[in-house]
């Protein structure tokens, strides 16, 4: 059972993304004991992940061990273990290794995964981008095509066209293809004898009208002309109907391709089903003003878990808003210890409120688009954007290394267009590409390039 009023109170929060950590800094100065659980023994800089995925950072410099993160604060404690099951009742978390955890008060923030709708056999043939080892894998595949485009063409003096489909315009997507582009144009132009790199190309294919839904159409504007610029090709209203090994289907039209990446869809995490409260369709929980599943004023959902409506509009499931959630659930709960000790609970009536700072996506190299919100309001684009862009991510890094580390290594790749971190680990195997004979697979031999000659 639960602690009594008379002793200090037992906080498990589930996850230690944005709103976990937030959420655990939160807390560390109440007279509470803290659990923080998580799978990983590490806290990710999601936004950042596309930059580990095309070599530009290294994983080590966008994450950190969450126990170097939480270290000076005694009454914390984490736990690299999983969540299985919740007995609300009884308040009472069971883990993967068998272990029971008792709470007074739970914080479950365990965020995201993908969404294939439907089509969960497509994720080996289209990785998307939500953890280091996606991450890792996606700088597999795009390394691994120009590779293996190099070796065939020594061998054999031609090589399949190098193409990369991202499936899914919205940030994440428009981010993987203007990198995709910058690593091809820029950092890799002179590191091939065989190949030109800088002939690849990038396709991203959105299923509505328009890439960057969320954001102003003169923004949406200034994404399409930038990414125009980098030779990027952009259709909307296509609608991927299948997925396979070199290509993808759009209706009845077949796209060959070398690597396909996803960036089309994201669920809520599965542990919100465990709770056995109320879901919206994506699988997030519904939950109050006050961060609470109905009935349960002792458990809060926060960051990409949480259907939270703010004038009529789902708050979005973003760094930003995550970690907001995650200092109001420390706050609320202050409060309702500060009562529970014989205060008189003032604030405890005080909604979540989410407090929009704006949007932005880096398109490339001093490209970029941002909806300032505050402590301004303005929609920028370029080069300005990318500043702007380039500082907020650094202030937000966690820890004065990484932030050091990552400016060091941007500093670096901007002066020197050389990528510090262009490492293949693992299989050299590509979907649709045949090790064996050195040619991708049903890719017509008079559909594949010849070179004008050794670069």
């Amino acid at each position: 059972m639960a602690a009594g009023n008379n002793v200090r109170k037992r906080v498990v929060i589930l996850g230690g993304g944005f709103a976990g950590i937030n959420a655990a800094m939160g807390l560390a100065k109440l007279p509470v004991d803290i659990t923080l659980v998580d799978r990983k023994n590490h806290h990710t800089f999601q936004p950042l992940l596309y930059q580990v995925a095309l070599a530009v950072l290294s994983p080590a410099e966008i994450a950190q061990p969450i126990r170097s993160i939480l270290r000076d604060h005694q009454n914390i404690e984490v736990l690299m273990d999983e969540a299985v099951s919740f007995d609300l009742a009884q308040k009472r978390v069971r883990l993967k290794t068998g272990a029971l955890l008792e709470y007074d008060f739970l914080i479950v923030a365990t965020g995201s995964t993908h969404s294939y709708f439907g089509r969960d056999d497509w994720a080996k043939l289209a990785p998307g981008l939500k953890t280091v080892e996606d991450a890792t894998e996606i700088r597999r595949r795009v390394l691994l095509a120009f590779e293996l485009a190099e070796r065939q063409t020594q061998e054999a003096g031609v090589h399949p066209p190098l193409k990369f489909i991202i499936i899914g315009g919205g940030p994440t997507g428009v981010e993987l293809a203007g990198a995709i582009s910058d690593i091809a144009r820029l950092y890799m132009a002179r590191d091939f004898r065989h190949i030109d790199p800088a002939t690849a190309q990038v396709e991203i294919l959105e299923g509505s009208p328009a890439i960057l839904a969320a954001y102003p159409p003169d923004l949406q504007k200034k994404a399409i002309d930038q990414l125009a610029h980098l030779g990027v090709t952009i259709r909307t209203n296509a609608h991927v109907t299948d997925v396979q090994p070199g290509y993808v289907m759009v209706g009845n039209e077949r796209i060959d391709c070398t690597v396909t990446l996803w960036a089309a869809g994201v669920q809520a995490s599965p542990l919100g089903k465990l709770l056995g409260v109320p879901l919206d369709r994506r699988g997030c929980v519904i939950v109050d003003q006050f961060l609470n599943p109905p009935g349960h004023p002792d458990v809060f959902i926060c960051g990409d878990l949480a259907h939270v409506e703010e004038n009529g509009h789902q708050v979005p499931g973003v760094a930003q808003p995550a970690m907001q959630m995650g200092a109001y659930a420390a706050k609320h709960i202050g409060r309702m210890v500060a009562r529970d000790l014989g205060s008189d609970g003032t604030g405890l009536n005080e909604p979540f409120h989410y407090f929009d700072k704006g949007d932005m996506a880096t398109i490339g190299r001093k490209a970029a688009v941002a909806n300032i919100k505050w402590p301004f309001k303005g929609h920028w684009s370029g080069f300005p954007a990318w500043i702007v862009w380039l500082i907020i991510h650094i202030f937000f890094l966690i820890g004065f290394r990484n932030r050091l580390a990552v400016f060091r290594q941007w500093a670096w790749t901007y002066l020197t267009f050389q990528d510090g971190a262009r490492l293949i680990t693992g299989s050299q195997d590509l979907p649709g590409w045949d090790s064996e004979y050195g040619i991708q697979r049903d890719t017509p031999v008079e559909q594949q390039v010849t070179p004008t000659g050794t670069r």
